[in-house]
């Protein structure tokens, strides 16, 4: 049985916003049980609640945007996909800034935030959304899609116009790979000719080789290279946790992806939403499947 799980004190940290490029302060408040996620934003009138829910998504140019009532927080996939692989259920995240921080670019500092703070289980079940029948979205040779089972894994394969990452795909299963060593560190990537357009455009202002993986013509601009020799796909997979954690539960269902990014993700997650025949919600899991993430792959190329 899954439990529901909060943290154990406050815990908070400060970074830049990837896209804004402001200062960010952020702090991690336990929450009671059946309470799901929520960010509170710090506005001149007041803080503001904004509840982590498929239906608040409002953009997903090269992030994922979620609103309510005006009130918009920025970039919350990181986030919400160390959430995710940690399983913590219930949560209060406060900002004094529409953009979550950056970083490193990866989820890792958001785990050790989190590890830091300790995880207590309410002593609550929590249920899972199992998925009954396939659902798939696609926009031209980009899909993803998810079709029944017991397990939760993701298959996700990208491609791109560079030899680097002319073909990378990888498979995730929380119950045979840690999540906090196989996912948690791969870091956002992005390309050197499209930085320029991106800042034109109000983008990726508070982005550097500090927070991001750069890619340019003959290779990585990072010098310490990359940390695994398929990073690029693990972060695709992190997204895509990241995002289908806005159905507010636990999924029991096989994800594969092909080149899909925010948008498609949190597509499939309104396509889930409103397509009451293609799921069911279940208290349990077979026991085989209950036991918590507990294999190690060393964080290495």
């Amino acid at each position: 049985m899954y439990l529901q799980k909060t943290i154990q004190k406050i815990v908070q940290c400060s970074g830049v916003g990837l896209h804004s490029g402001g200062p960010v302060t952020m702090r991690l408040v336990p929450a009671p049980i059946n309470s799901g996620i929520t960010f509170l934003r710090k506005t001149a009138h007041g803080p503001v609640p904004v509840r982590v829910d498929g239906t608040k998504v409002v953009g997903t140019l090269l992030c994922t945007t979620i609103g309510e009532n005006g009130t918009k927080v920025q970039t919350v996939e990181h986030l919400l996909a160390a959430l995710s692989g940690l399983q913590i259920t219930n949560l209060i995240i406060e900002l004094d800034s529409a953009e979550l921080p950056i970083m490193d670019g990866s989820a890792k500092p958001f785990v050790d935030l989190i590890l830091n703070a300790g995880i207590l289980e309410q002593g609550v079940p929590q249920p899972y959304v199992k998925i009954t029948r396939p659902v798939e979205v696609g926009d031209g040779g980009k899909w993803i899609r998810i079709r029944p089972s017991w397990k939760f894994r993701i298959n996700c394969t990208i491609r791109f116009d560079h030899p680097l990452l002319a073909h990378q795909s990888c498979c995730f299963e929380p119950i045979s790979e840690d999540f906090v060593e196989w996912i948690a560190p791969a870091r956002t990537f992005g390309f050197l000719e499209e930085v320029e357009a991106l800042r034109n455009h109000g983008l990726a202002r508070g982005g550097s080789l500090e927070n991001a993986v750069v890619v340019g013509p003959d290779g990585v601009l990072n010098k310490e290279g990359l940390r695994y020799a398929d990073e690029f796909v693990r972060h695709k997979i992190l997204d895509i946790l990241g995002d289908l954690s806005l159905l507010g539960m636990p999924i029991l269902g096989e994800v594969e992806a092909f080149c899909s990014g925010h948008q498609l993700n949190t597509k499939l997650v309104t396509e889930i939403m409103s397509s009451t025949d293609c799921w069911t919600m279940v208290k349990d899991r077979p026991s085989a499947l209950a036991s918590p993430i507990d294999s190690k792959i060393p964080a290495q190329v």
